[in-house]
């Protein structure tokens, strides 16, 4: 007797975009290279966008090759085809380090997908408090903002202390010893008494930008 052919292990849901106002995202972690770029290559195929996030670099190069219109980001670990105009936001996004580069950018990948404009503000960790305070005049002007920060995790808590914006704080899992991986800041994060400040769990750039775009298209539809 013949073996049973293998149940399929990609079940696309191309109906998100209606739901939900963002399209089905590919999380690379975990699958292999060929599922990788078979979901999206049906993905972009489908609505022509599409956004893998922590993809390794045999996926990277793989998904270059399948969709070469798109772009790989090997810091981020993403890979971006077909990301529409830049209509919603803006959006601040604030990093405390370099070191916390990788998340950020996984949040700007995300965001443009979505179609929100993006502010950079980077390297503005509070060992050196003046330089995310000479950034406030513009971080007003945007919609709301998502602040990237591992170590001790405070950045966040003094935006949000000095902005009439939504924040959403995003740790990283950088860090010396007690910082265990993000937890430290995660803690931080959310023992925070700054008002208008949510948490997103360690190192999930996607998730942040995926609430800024949203708020975003809250503010768009009045």
């Amino acid at each position: 007797m013949s073996a049973e052919p293998a149940a399929p292990t990609i079940d696309l849901d191309l109906g998100r975009p209606q739901r939900t106002g963002l399209g089905e995202v590919v999380f690379g972690e975990g699958k292999t290279c060929d599922e990788v770029v078979a979901a999206a290559t049906g993905l972009f195929t489908a609505h022509g966008r599409v956004l893998v996030t922590r993809a390794g670099p045999e996926a990277l190069a793989a998904l270059s090759a399948a969709i070469p219109t798109g772009r790989a980001d090997a810091r981020a670990r993403g890979f971006l085809a077909g990301a529409p105009p830049a209509t919603l936001g803006p959006v601040a996004l604030i990093s405390a380090g370099t070191a916390d580069q990788a998340v950020a950018r996984e949040c700007a990948l995300t965001l443009a997908i979505a179609g929100v404009q993006v502010e950079t503000f980077a390297d503005c960790g509070i060992a050196g408090l003046h330089r995310v305070l000479r950034h406030l005049p513009a971080i007003r002007r945007c919609r709301c903002a998502i602040v990237v920060a591992g170590m001790d995790g405070a950045l966040p808590a003094v935006v949000a202390g000095q902005v009439d914006l939504p924040v959403i704080a995003c740790p990283t899992p950088i860090g010396y010893g007690v910082a265990a991986g993000g937890t430290a800041a995660l803690q931080t994060m959310l023992a925070s008494c700054a008002p208008g400040l949510a948490v997103v769990n360690i190192g999930n750039g996607f998730g942040a930008a995926a609430m800024a775009a949203a708020i975003c298209r809250q503010i768009r539809a009045g």
